[in-house]
């Protein structure tokens, strides 16, 4: 994947572990596996825009702050 996956995937992994959220607390509130938040974490696959912002969602932040 791209520079964006990653860098996306370790926004998340970093916003995620600050607020002592679980990748499982993501998946359930994306309503989603949790190896599918552990794959954009990785950078090993590549959201939707809809996901992104739920996920931005997810942790408070906007999806900005979660693509910076």
């Amino acid at each position: 994947m791209g520079d964006e996956a990653q860098k996306l995937g370790e926004n998340l992994k970093r916003i995620r572990t600050k607020r002592a959220i679980s990748q499982g607390d993501i998946a359930r509130a994306l309503k989603v596996h949790k190896g599918f938040v552990s794959n954009i974490e990785h950078g090993k696959t590549n959201p939707t825009l809809a996901t992104i912002a739920k996920l931005a969602k997810a942790l408070g932040v906007s999806v900005g702050e979660l693509m910076k």
